[in-house]
């Protein structure tokens, strides 16, 4: 993995003071790549970003529909978020089916990808690539770095 662009550490209790330097480096980014294993906490870390940037739909898991999409005022423009779940996908060419692609293509909406392993054909190459790692059953580890890995 490439050097990482941010990393720290975060609890259920820290998360919320931990977004804003998380969102400080990846805003930049149309496409944030959320990967790690089960119950590592992406949807959890996704929650606590939409809440930070005023989201006012309700933010849950994609699991089943795949994509749910939010709305969040920046700087008095309606922006949108695309919030998808690519556990329940085979591949690239079940993910292009599913219309996910579309979504990827709205340069002026974000992504926000779990499970991005499933289809990382899709991904451009200048995607934040977001680790989260159990370290231990409070405690997590977040790397992000440039590019699909």
């Amino acid at each position: 993995m490439a050097a990482p662009l941010l990393q720290f550490s975060f609890t259920l209790s820290t998360l919320r003071d931990k977004v804003p330097e998380f969102w400080q480096v990846a805003r930049q980014y149309h496409v944030l790549a959320f990967s790690g294993h089960m119950g590592a906490g992406k949807t959890t870390f996704i929650h606590a970003l939409c809440d930070y940037l005023g989201v006012t739909d309700a933010v849950s898991s994609p699991t089943f529909a795949l994509i749910n999409e939010y709305h969040f005022d920046q700087s008095g423009r309606d922006k949108v978020i695309y919030h998808m779940d690519w556990y329940r996908l085979r591949d690239t060419e079940e993910a292009i089916n599913a219309g996910m692609e579309d979504a990827l293509l709205q340069k002026d909406a974000y992504c926000l990808i779990e499970w991005p392993e499933k289809a990382t054909g899709l991904l451009p190459s200048n995607c934040l690539w977001i680790e989260i790692e159990v370290v231990d059953a409070e405690e997590r580890m977040l790397k992000a770095v440039l590019g699909r890995q």
